[in-house]
């Protein structure tokens, strides 16, 4: 499975939607700043995953996500 995820710092305000294979091994490495995009927002909180059967249906819903009517919907 293919998962698309959200994750949030409520100390920044920020929202990150990302895609993996191994959400648990991406979220530590997210809160170990082992990811640049979101290395200096820590912590992080998992608030919303999709799983998909392919990496192209999962990345479908990553760009919707990450657009207006995607933000829009996480709120």
């Amino acid at each position: 499975m293919i998962v698309t995820y959200v994750i949030y710092s409520q100390n920044y305000g920020f929202r990150y939607v990302g895609i993996t294979k191994n959400l648990k091994k991406r979220i530590r490495a997210h809160n170990k700043g082992k990811v640049v995009s979101t290395a200096s927002y820590q912590p992080l909180e998992l608030i919303y995953t999709e799983e998909f059967k392919n990496y192209a249906e999962a990345r479908e819903r990553e760009i919707f996500l990450k657009s207006g009517k995607g933000r829009a919907f996480l709120d």
